[in-house]
C-alpha cells in the first residue's frame, strides 16, 4: 500500500479501532488474571505470540536476520519487554482498567520528554510543553486519588512502570541498529527475548496457576493472536503508511476506551477526579502528539 501524506478517513477509523483493542485488551488481561498468575500470563503470551509471528514470517518469506549489531539493542528491548508487561499484568491485578488505563497511556508524554534530551529535532516547544504539563497534572491527579474501587497506590506506580518500559523500548529501537531492522525482527527480539525472562520471573510472584477455566483460556488467546502478534503487526503497518505523528495523536483515545469499558463491563467506580484526571490526560496527549503545521513562506 503506498504511503499516504496524512491520515484518511479509513486510516482515522482503524486508528479509533486500534485505540478500542488495546482498552478490551487490559479488560482482558484483568479477567485472565483471574485464571492465571499476572506474569506466568505474560510469558505464556509472548511464547505463543513468538511462534505465530514465526508462521506469519515463514509464510510471507520473510528471513529471520540476527546480524550481530543487532544483538545489544535486542536484548535489551527484549528485557524492557518484560519489564514493562510484568509490571502492567501486575498492575491489573491490583488497580483496575481505568487508573492502569490512564497512566499506562501516559507513554507517549514520558516518550517526548525523554527523546527532548537524547534525540537531535525532538526538542519540546510550546505547545508540547503545555501538553506534557497536563498529562503529568493527570497522572499526579489519578496516583493521588485514592477513593472508590480498588484504588490500589502499588498497581498504579506499577502502570506507570510500564509505561516508562514501553517509552524505554521506542527510544531504544530509535537509538539503537535495530532501526535498520524489519518491524517484524523488532518485535522479534522483544517476544523471543522476553519468553525465558517473564517465565523465569514468574514462580517468584506465586502460584503459576489461578484455577483456570475456558474464559481464562479464550483470554489468553485473545491476547496472543489479537494483541501479541496481529496488534503489534498492525501497529506497525499503520506506521509504514501513515505519518508516525497522525499515528501516534490517536494515542488519546486509549485512556478514554480505558476507563469507559472499566465502567461499562467491569463495573468500576468512575468519580470526579478520574475523570478530571482522564481529560488532563487525554488533553496533554492530543498536544504532545499533534503535528506540528508547517509554516508558510
Amino acid at each position: 500500500m503506498e504511503r499516504k501524506a496524512g491520515i484518511d478517513a479509513a486510516g482515522a477509523a482503524m486508528l479509533v479501532g486500534f485505540s478500542l483493542l488495546l482498552a478490551v485488551n487490559q479488560v482482558i488481561i484483568k479477567l485472565t488474571n483471574g485464571g492465571f498468575q499476572p506474569v506466568f500470563a505474560a510469558g505464556l503470551r509472548s511464547a505463543g505470540a513468538v511462534l505465530v509471528l514465526l508462521f506469519w514470517m515463514r509464510l510471507r518469506g520473510i528471513p529471520l536476520s540476527l546480524p550481530r549489531e543487532s544483538w545489544a539493542g535486542g536484548v535489551l528491548v527484549g528485557a524492557l519487554f518484560a519489564a514493562e508487561f510484568t509490571a502492567l499484568f501486575l498492575a491489573l491485578d491490583l488497580t483496575t482498567v481505568a487508573r492502569a488505563g490512564i497512566v499506562f497511556y501516559s507513554m507517549p508524554v514520558w516518550l517526548a520528554l525523554a527523546a527532548h534530551v537524547l534525540l537531535p529535532g525532538e526538542r519540546l516547544d510550546g505547545r508540547r510543553l503545555a501538553g506534557l504539563a497536563l498529562a503529568l497534572a493527570g497522572v499526579a491527579l489519578a496516583l493521588a486519588d485514592r477513593g472508590g474501587g480498588q484504588a490500589s497506590l502499588a498497581g498504579d506506580l506499577l502502570a506507570l512502570a510500564g509505561a516508562l518500559g514501553w517509552a524505554g523500548i521506542a527510544l531504544t529501537v530509535r537509538l539503537s541498529a535495530l532501526s535498520r531492522q524489519r518491524p517484524e525482527m523488532q518485535l522479534f527480539w522483544q517476544l523471543a527475548v522476553s519468553v525465558p525472562l517473564l517465565l523465569a520471573l514468574a514462580p517468584l510472584f506465586g502460584p503459576l496457576l489461578r484455577d483456570p477455566g475456558p474464559e481464562h483460556l479464550a483470554g489468553l488467546a485473545f491476547q496472543i493472536l489479537a494483541i501479541a502478534s496481529a496488534g503489534f503487526l498492525f501497529w506497525f503497518w499503520l506506521i509504514s503508511v501513515y505519518p508516525a505523528s497522525g499515528v501516534a495523536s490517536f494515542s488519546f483515545l486509549a485512556p478514554v476506551f480505558s476507563v469507559l469499558l472499566g465502567w461499562a463491563l467491569l463495573a468500576e467506580p468512575v468519580g470526579p477526579s478520574i475523570l478530571a484526571a482522564l481529560a488532563l490526560v487525554a488533553a496533554g496527549l492530543w498536544l504532545v502528539n499533534r503535528p506540528r503545521r508547517p509554516v508558510s513562506a
